[in-house]
C-alpha cells in the first residue's frame, strides 16, 4: 500500500491552532475600505435548522468535525426517522453519544432523586426543557432540565464526550441507560462496572438491523471529578444509577467510547482529554470548527444568507463518523468473524488516516465530491483510504459502511465517482493501482453492483448480469422481493451503472488501461437502452425488453429509485449531448427540461417540506425534486446544452425556494443524507458545480450565478499550487443573476467553465452580472460565450 507522508498531522495542527479572520462589511454590502477582525464562524451557524423534521443522525451539537462522539440531547428515541433531537418535542429523554448511520449508544441523564419515585427512575425520568434557556453552537450545547432544576453543558473531543452538570439538590444522581431502543438500534447486553471511586467502564451492543446485518459493540470508560457515593445496576432494566455526594453541585464527567475495547476507550480518554478544563475544550472545539468553516469566506448578500451558508457548510461536514481509536485500532465486521485490526500507523503510534462509518455516497458525485475535493482535500484522501481499507478487509469497496459492516445501502457502485474524482484532482495519497482493481471488481460479477439496496444474503437484486448481457437492468429485476434487497428499479439502475462505468473508464484511461477503458466506455452507453423515443422519457423494460405498460413518467418508484421517470430521465451526467440527440436535439431537450422546471416551481422544487412527504399523491408527481438526490443536477443540465443563462436563472430560483432561510420547520425539504444537501447548497451559492463529479481528466467546474458578492476559497497548500481562489461579482443582486462577462486573472473567460488546475492554481474570477429575463439575454451570453 502506497500512502504518502500524511497531511492529517499538519492539518490537525492548523485545525487546532488556527484563529480565523474575515473582512467584515462596514456600512454597506461591499466597499473597498474594510476592517479586518477576528470572526467566530460558529456563531454564524444555526444548528436548529430543520430540526422539526430531524432524523437520528441529522442533528449534532457537542461534536467535532467527523467525530466518533457526537453528543447531543434526544427528545425522541424510537427509530432512525423522527428521532434524536426534535425541536417541537419539549422533553429530554437523555444525552447520547453516538448519532451515526445505523448506530447509537450510551444514553445519560442527570437526575435529582428527591423529584422522583423509585419507579420513575426506571421508566419516567425524562424532563421538560425550555428553548429560551438553551444555547446551541457547533461543539457546545447548554440547556436546563426544568423537572430537576439541573443545568447541563455538553462539549467533546473527537472520541470523548464532556459533561458539566449544575445540581440544585441534596440528592444528585446520574442514570445510564444501557438497554432498549435508541434511535435506529436496539441496545442490548449492556454491562457496567465500577473500577475506581470515580471511574466506570462497560460495554453495550447495537443489535443487528435490517440495514446493518451484524451486531456492533460500543465500549466506554467514564470518569467523574467527584467520587461516587453509591452504584447500582439493574440487569432487568438495563439501568445504572450513580448517587453522588449531597454536597455535589458542579459535577464534570468524561465519557470516552471505542468500538474495540475498554482499554482503547481509556486510551482515547487519556490521549484526548487528560484534564478537567471544560471551557478549554469548548474553546478548542470552536477553534477546530472555525478552521473548517473559515476556508470559505463570503461577503455580500444578507446576514441571514451568510448564516444559512455557514449552516449548510457545517452540515457538509456532519454525519460521517470516525470509528477507529486514537491509536489506530478499529472494528472489522466485513468477514465471517468479527476482528479488531489496526490501521497503518506513524512512528508516534498514531494512524496515518482515520477509518469511517458512513451513509451512502449515492448522490455524492454532485455534492461532497466537489466540495471536499476542492476545499478539504485531506478529508477526501482519508475517506478514499478508509474505503480501500474496507476492500482489503472484506473484498469490496463499500457504498455505506456501518460499524465495520457492509450495509449495501442504496445501489450501484457509488464510491467509484468519489475515488476517481479524487485521483483526477491530484489527491494521490493512496495506491491508484489497488484502487482501480478494487473498483473494477465492484463493477463486475461478484462485485457490489450485483446487490440491490440492503441485499445481504444474495447477489441477484442488482441485475448486473442482465445489464452486462442485455445492456439494461429489467424492471422488475430477478430479485423481485424484499428478501433480495430494496431499490430494484431497473431503469434507475441502468442509468446509474452507465454513469459509474464511464467514471471507471476515465480511471482506466488515466492509468493507461486501454482495453478496460474501451470496455467500460461501451457499457456507459447503455443509458440509451432505456430511453423510449416514442414517449421521450426514460422508461423501464421487462426481462424480454418490453416497455412498461401503462407508463406514467410521473409515477414515483415505478422503475426509478426514490424518483419518478420525469426526474430520472436526466440522469446521464456523462453524456448530456447524447441524451439531447435522443430527444431530438439540444433545443428540444432545453424546452422539455425548462417546462419541467416551470411545473416544479409551482411546488417549490421539492416534494413537500420533508422526506416523509415524497409519497404524497401530489408532491410525488413533481418533475424536478431538490429534496432528494436523483435530480439535484438538473439546473446545470442547461449549461451543457448551450443555455447557461437558464442554469443561472433556475439555480438561483432553487436556492431561493429550497436552500435559504433559518427555520426549525424547514431547511432541506427532504433527505439531507449526512451533508449531501448541505454541500449542494454551498456549491450552488458559490456558483460552482461539476456535472460529472469531476471524473474527467483535469476536472471541469461549471460557473453559475453566485449568491454573494465575494467568495474566497482557502486552498490547502499540501495539495494545491495556489493559496486562495476568489470569485467576485459586480452588480450582483436577486434581479441581476445573469453573467454578462467573465474574466479569470484579468483575461476574458470565453466559456463559463473552469478546470480544476485553473482553480487550485489560485487567482480571481470576476463576473459582471446583469438583470432581465432568460428570454431576453444576449445570444452570446446565453450560449456561454461571454459578452456580446
Amino acid at each position: 500500500m502506497k500512502i504518502k507522508e500524511p497531511t492529517i498531522f499538519r492539518t490537525y495542527v492548523k485545525t487546532t491552532l488556527l484563529v480565523c479572520t474575515i473582512v467584515l462589511q462596514a456600512g454597506c454590502q461591499h466597499q473597498k475600505d474594510k476592517t479586518t477582525e477576528k470572526t467566530d464562524y460558529t456563531q454564524m451557524v444555526y444548528p436548529l435548522l430543520d430540526t422539526e423534521n430531524s432524523r437520528w443522525f441529522f442533528f449534532s451539537s457537542a461534536c467535532r468535525p467527523f467525530g466518533m462522539v457526537n453528543l447531543s440531547p434526544d427528545t425522541e428515541v424510537d427509530g432512525a426517522w423522527g428521532s434524536g433531537y426534535r425541536y417541537k418535542v419539549d422533553t429530554i429523554r437523555g444525552f447520547s453519544h453516538i448519532h451515526a448511520w445505523q448506530l447509537s449508544g450510551l444514553s445519560v441523564m442527570p437526575l435529582a432523586l428527591d423529584k422522583l419515585s423509585e419507579k420513575d427512575v426506571s421508566d419516567n425520568y425524562s424532563s421538560s426543557f425550555d428553548h429560551d434557556k438553551e444555547s446551541v453552537s457547533p461543539g457546545h450545547h447548554q440547556l436546563h432540565l426544568d423537572r430537576y432544576d439541573i443545568g447541563v453543558e455538553l462539549t467533546s473531543t473527537k472520541r470523548v464526550g464532556f459533561h458539566k452538570y449544575i445540581f440544585e439538590t441534596k440528592e444528585p444522581a446520574i442514570l445510564f441507560n444501557l438497554n432498549g431502543q435508541l434511535g435506529p438500534s436496539e441496545i442490548i447486553d449492556g454491562t457496567i462496572r465500577q473500577v475506581a471511586p470515580h471511574v466506570l467502564e462497560g460495554e453495550l451492543v447495537n443489535a443487528p438491523t435490517f440495514r446493518r446485518p451484524k451486531p456492533t459493540s460500543v465500549f466506554f470508560r467514564i470518569e467523574l471529578d467527584t467520587d461516587i457515593e453509591d452504584f447500582s445496576f439493574s440487569d432487568n432494566h438495563g439501568k445504572c444509577l450513580l448517587k453522588l455526594p449531597s454536597s455535589s453541585h458542579d459535577v464534570k464527567m468524561k465519557v470516552a467510547i471505542s468500538y474495540t475495547s475498554t482499554e482503547n476507550a481509556k486510551f482515547n480518554l487519556d490521549h484526548e482529554l487528560p484534564h478537567w478544563n471544560f471551557e478549554k475544550v469548548v474553546q478548542e472545539s470552536k477553534e477546530e470548527w472555525n478552521s473548517y468553516l473559515s476556508r470559505i469566506k463570503v461577503e455580500g448578500g444578507t446576514h441571514g444568507q451568510q448564516r444559512r451558508f455557514y449552516t449548510d457548510l457545517w452540515h457538509a461536514l456532519q454525519g460521517r463518523r470516525i470509528i477507529n481509536d486514537a491509536n489506530g485500532y478499529y472494528p472489522d465486521n466485513t468477514g465471517k468473524h468479527f476482528q479488531i485490526k489496526r490501521l497503518p500507523i506513524s512512528e508516534e503510534g498514531l494512524p496515518l488516516f482515520n477509518h469511517y462509518n458512513s451513509d451512502s455516497f449515492w448522490g455524492a458525485q454532485w455534492t461532497i465530491n466537489t466540495l471536499w475535493q476542492l476545499v478539504y482535500p485531506e478529508v477526501a484522501e482519508e475517506f478514499v483510504n478508509s474505503l480501500l481499507q474496507y476492500y482489503r478487509d472484506g473484498g469490496l469497496v463499500p457504498r455505506g459502511p456501518s460499524g465495520g459492516n457492509y450495509t449495501y445501502v442504496m445501489t450501484g457502485a457509488s464510491s467509484t465517482p468519489f475515488i476517481v474524482g479524487a485521483y483526477q484532482k491530484g489527491i494521490r495519497g493512496f495506491d491508484a493501482e489497488e484502487a482501480y482493481g478494487a473498483l473494477k471488481k465492484n463493477h463486475m460479477p461478484g462485485g457490489i453492483m450485483m446487490r440491490a439496496g440492503y441485499e445481504h444474503q444474495s447477489e441477484i437484486g442488482g441485475g448486473l448480469e442482465d445489464y452486462i448481457a442485455q445492456g439494461f437492468v429489467p424492471y422488475p429485476t430477478l430479485g423481485g422481493n424484499r428478501r433480495n434487497g430494496l431499490h430494484q428499479n431497473g431503469a434507475s439502475l441502468t442509468l446509474e451503472y452507465a454513469y459509474q462505468d464511464w467514471c471507471l473508464a476515465q480511471f482506466a484511461k488515466a492509468l493507461g488501461k486501454t482495453e478496460d477503458e474501451a470496455y467500460f466506455m461501451e457499457r456507459s452507453e447503455n443509458y440509451g437502452n432505456v430511453f423510449d423515443t416514442e414517449t421521450n422519457w426514460m422508461r423501464p423494460k421487462d426481462k424480454n425488453g418490453k416497455w412498461r405498460e401503462p407508463y406514467d413518467p410521473y409515477e414515483l418508484n415505478a422503475g426509478f429509485i426514490e424518483a419518478n421517470g420525469a426526474q430520472g430521465t436526466w440522469f446521464v451526467p456523462h453524456d448530456l449531448s447524447g441524451l439531447a440527440n435522443l430527444m431530438g436535439g439540444k433545443g428540444a431537450a432545453v424546452a422539455k427540461l425548462n417546462q419541467q422546471f416551470e411545473e416544479a416551481s409551482k411546488l417549490g422544487f421539492t416534494s413537500g417540506t420533508s422526506h416523509s412527504q415524497e409519497l404524497h399523491p401530489e408532491y410525488s408527481r413533481i418533475p424536478i425534486n431538490y429534496g432528494n438526490q436523483p435530480s439535484i443536477q438538473t439546473a446545470f443540465v442547461f449549461h451543457h446544452l448551450g443555455r447557461p443563462d437558464l442554469t443561472q436563472y433556475w439555480a438561483r430560483e432553487v436556492v431561493k425556494n429550497v436552500y435559504e432561510g433559518l427555520s426549525t420547520s424547514r431547511g432541506y425539504n427532504g433527505d439531507e443524507d449526512q451533508g449531501l444537501m448541505g454541500a449542494l447548497a454551498v456549491l450552488m451559492k458559490m456558483g460552482l458545480f461539476q456535472m460529472t463529479g469531476g471524473n474527467e481528466a483535469n476536472a471541469v467546474y461549471q460557473v453559475s450565478s453566485p449568491t454573494f458578492d465575494r467568495i474566497e476559497i482557502e486552498l490547502n497548500e499540501d495539495y494545491h499550487k495556489g493559496q486562495k481562489f476568489v470569485i467576485e461579482t459586480k452588480n450582483n443582486s436577486e434581479e441581476n443573476r445573469y453573467i454578462r462577462a467573465a474574466t479569470l486573472n484579468g483575461q476574458e473567460l470565453p466559456i463559463l467553465n473552469l478546470t480544476h488546475t485553473q482553480v487550485v492554481s489560485g487567482g480571481q474570477l470576476n463576473l459582471e452580472m446583469y438583470g432581465g429575463t432568460a428570454s431576453d439575454t444576449p445570444e452570446k451570453t446565453r450560449s456561454g460565450q461571454g459578452k456580446k
